[in-house]
């Protein structure tokens, strides 16, 4: 399986198909719960815009709402910059 910053990345199928949104728009609202959720340090607190499900919208949430998800994992130097 293809990874990146060695995590397993699955092709475009497969990972519509698993979290039953659009390419381009699979949001972490609703995924399964064993799938993670790697969040940078600097996310809660801070407003977050995420994909909606479908591509043409988006969502904007407390950033600490995404930290408290299923499978997520709050990680100190994970962004860039």
């Amino acid at each position: 399986m293809p990874t990146s910053c060695g995590s397993p990345v699955w092709p475009v199928d497969r990972a519509t198909a698993e979290a039953g949104m659009e390419y381009g728009g699979i949001t972490p609202i609703g995924l399964p719960a064993h799938w993670r959720l790697l969040l940078d340090a600097r996310v809660p607190g801070r407003t977050a815009i995420i994909g909606s499900g479908v591509r043409h919208s988006k969502v904007v949430l407390p950033g600490d709402l995404l930290a408290r998800m299923p499978g997520a994992e709050v990680l100190p130097g994970l962004a860039l910059g």
